[in-house]
């Protein structure tokens, strides 16, 4: 089976967040989707993968109700299911900046086409800006685009603060994975003054749909929040595993290193694992090897 997955949000008001949650809870269970969905009153954000008509009917359900299709919804494919299960929750903020002034629905930046992007990000009076978390940025980004190097978003707020000013970064062009994050740090920053702040449409997915790997300026890959870890060109999937200890991201090289145990570490965490978690991860991958075995041989 080839699952289908979209990744889909949109700001739009929400008034029943909790019955929200429990229509698409009843719906997904049905339709036997996975992934994961967050719902609050400023909109709708997820990653979800099933069959092609069980996403269709949950799209459907969300267009004809918020208008989802208005916003982002950008299909791709994986030859195995890229989620454990199906978490549907509510949360104050569909994408967490705890800042008020940051509202998508009443300012955001300018987007910027996929195809313009390039032209965009190779004049030398843009500053190209990665808005997202070290552990992503470290498995692929733009050609000379600043790295904020925060640990969480709402760590962008300092980043802006710190080492960003109206008077010298007149042109501002930033890019994350779906589109989502640049919703709230480029109404942000207009919010702080910038004048000139535009964004890539539909994310770096969307780039790496659209355009063709020999006119790319994209170097790496793409993390995604899914067991496909990252994704290549044509948004196919990457050779990267995610740590079972730290949920760090693996290249190859990671993978080689004499620091990496599958199921337990890896050069990001294993000098950080006490015995007794190390203990714990060992006993639990056994556990899970063993399943994996009689579900194979059974």
């Amino acid at each position: 089976m080839i699952w289908t997955i979209a990744a889909l949000y949109r700001f739009v008001p929400v008034l029943d967040p909790s019955g929200l949650r429990a229509v698409l809870l009843d719906l997904c269970t049905r339709e036997a989707i996975c992934g994961t969905i967050l719902v609050a009153p400023e909109g709708i954000n997820g990653t979800i993968a099933g069959h092609r008509a069980g996403i269709d009917a949950v799209l459907d359900r969300l267009d004809h109700d918020f208008g989802i299709r208005a916003g982002e919804v950008k299909f791709s494919e994986a030859a195995e299911q890229p989620f454990a299960r199906l978490r549907i929750r509510v949360r104050p903020e569909i994408i967490t900046m705890r800042a008020p002034e940051a509202d998508p629905a009443r300012q955001v930046g300018t987007y910027v086409e996929p195809e313009d992007w390039n032209a965009l990000i190779s004049d030398p009076e843009t500053l190209v800006l990665d808005t997202r978390n070290v552990y992503e940025t470290r498995v692929g980004t733009f050609a000379h685009s600043v790295d904020p190097r925060i640990e969480n978003f709402t760590q962008f707020k300092d980043f802006a603060e710190q080492q960003l000013d109206p008077d010298r970064h007149r042109r501002i062009a930033m890019f994350c994975t779906g589109g989502i994050r640049c919703e709230k740090a480029s109404s942000y920053l207009l919010a702080h003054g910038f004048e000139d702040v535009r964004h890539l449409k539909g994310g770096i997915l969307k780039y790496l749909e659209v355009v063709p790997a020999e006119e790319s300026l994209w170097q790496g890959d793409c993390y995604v929040f899914d067991n496909r870890t990252a994704v290549a060109s044509a948004v196919r999937p990457a050779d990267w595993q995610s740590c079972f200890g730290c949920g760090s991201p693996l290249s190859p090289d990671d993978r080689a290193d004499p620091r990496y145990e599958e199921g337990v570490s890896c050069p990001h965490c294993a000098a950080e694992l006490s015995d007794e978690k190390r203990a714990r991860l060992r006993m639990r991958h056994a556990q899970m090897k063993s399943v994996d075995k009689f579900s194979r041989d059974g």
